[in-house]
């Protein structure tokens, strides 16, 4: 009983397959050809036609704007609460220097 480890495909792979589709080869005949469910290569399809050459990008995954966005935001977010402890951090020690000296 072993696992089964889901197949990648490469970009050159999946847009190679869609070409082959625009041609004119129906979806069913090119999934058997290739070896690949035909909803996989309608979702190829419809990712190719929703970012187009974004769509594949890195190792087979698809590229979203919303991934990127998702990104940023959580890195925006880390930067927020790191100037947050520093700008407390600056406070608190401007507090103690100027008890130190005597000076408000």
């Amino acid at each position: 009983m072993g696992t089964t480890k889901r197949r990648q495909f490469d970009r050159d792979f999946k847009l190679r397959v869609l070409a082959e589709i625009e041609a004119g080869k129906p979806v069913a005949q090119a999934a058997r050809e290739h070896h690949v469910h035909p909803n996989t290569i309608s979702a190829w399809r419809e990712l190719h036609r929703q970012y187009g050459n974004e769509a594949f990008a890195g190792n087979g995954n698809t590229y979203t704007h919303e991934a990127k966005i998702a990104e940023l935001e959580r890195l925006i977010g880390q930067q927020t609460i790191e100037i947050a402890l520093l700008k407390k951090g600056l406070s608190l020690n401007t507090a103690h220097t100027h008890q130190k000296d005597g000076s408000r």
